[in-house]
């Protein structure tokens, strides 16, 4: 070998010794282990090597340790089709409520509002309304002038339990003795004039406009109902005592003259203890007649129906 190249050669190793020097000089070991463990790439990807460029020769020839990056794959795009416009609603702005009285609706009727009275002076109001209705004033003439809506519940009520009371009676005394003929000192026989006497009155009753009288009868059933709950009946409907009373009557059968009469004291008492011992109610329509009593029926076979 010729001296030139074994100075080359000297050149060389001198300066590779430096270079190890420096290397040694320079480098900081880091502190503690560090593992690095590099996942093996998914085998469907495959890096894409880029071009050689020309340091890659000087970076091979480097002592430093060589790191190769994984290129990343870029997330897929996403395809916008619609593109909805985003309105900003706007803030809530404070109404004043202005609330409304609501409207009072008015229904037509046949009759206006009625302010009724008190029962203590009720009598005005319900003569006024009688003579008001068809053959009204007929009727007044015959009804009590006081308490009428208070003796009328008490009378009602005597007849739905069979009983006809003698005294405060809705209506006024006929003011007639029931004709009678004697047949000895002990014995009487009832006159067939006596029904005759009830004839006014019944025809009176049966000429009034039912639904009119009915439609009345709505009105006044407050008083009715409270003159009914003074006498015991609270909570008790009149509507259902009137109702009983009505077919008490009707449930009543005819009896077929003469009637034979005795007198042990003021009163009369039917000689047939059968006919005697009858409901007090039965022994009233005896005396109004068979005549008067199918007309009396008829009415209030109307009455209960609309009841």
């Amino acid at each position: 070998m010729s001296k030139s190249g074994l100075f080359v050669i000297a050149a060389v190793a001198i300066l590779t010794l430096l270079s190890l020097v420096y290397f040694a000089i320079t480098f900081e070991a880091p502190e503690g282990t560090t593992t690095v463990v590099i996942e093996p790439p998914a085998p469907a990807l495959q890096a894409v090597e880029p071009a050689e460029s020309p340091t890659r020769s000087a970076q091979q020839n480097s002592p430093l340790p060589q790191i190769r990056i994984q290129p990343q794959a870029e997330p897929p795009a996403v395809a916008v089709t619609d593109v909805e416009e985003v309105e900003v609603a706007r803030p809530p702005e404070e109404i004043e409520v202005v609330e409304e009285e609501p409207a009072v609706v008015q229904e037509e009727s046949a009759t206006d509002v009625i302010q009724l009275p008190t029962l203590n002076s009720s009598d005005s109001f319900v003569l006024d309304g009688l003579r008001a209705m068809q053959n009204g004033a007929a009727l007044v003439e015959l009804l009590a002038r006081d308490q009428i809506v208070r003796k009328f519940v008490v009378f009602v009520e005597n007849i739905s339990r069979g009983e006809f009371p003698q005294t405060g009676l809705p209506y006024r005394a006929l003011g007639q003795d029931m004709p009678v003929r004697n047949i000895d000192e002990n014995l009487f026989v009832m006159d067939e004039s006596a029904h005759a006497r009830f004839d006014h009155a019944v025809q009176t009753f049966v000429s009034m406009d039912t639904e009119v009288a009915m439609a009345f009868y709505r009105t006044l059933s407050p008083l009715f109902q409270q003159a009914y709950a003074e006498i015991g009946f609270r909570n008790v409907s009149f509507d259902d005592t009137l109702r009983a009373a009505i077919n008490n009557v009707l449930r009543t059968t005819n009896m077929e003259g003469p009637y034979q009469l005795v007198r042990p004291s003021i009163m009369y008492l039917y000689a047939d203890a059968s006919i005697e011992n009858l409901q007090e109610v039965h022994k009233q329509l005896i005396r109004i007649g068979p005549d008067n009593t199918i007309l009396l029926k008829a009415k209030l076979r109307e009455f209960v129906a609309l009841l």
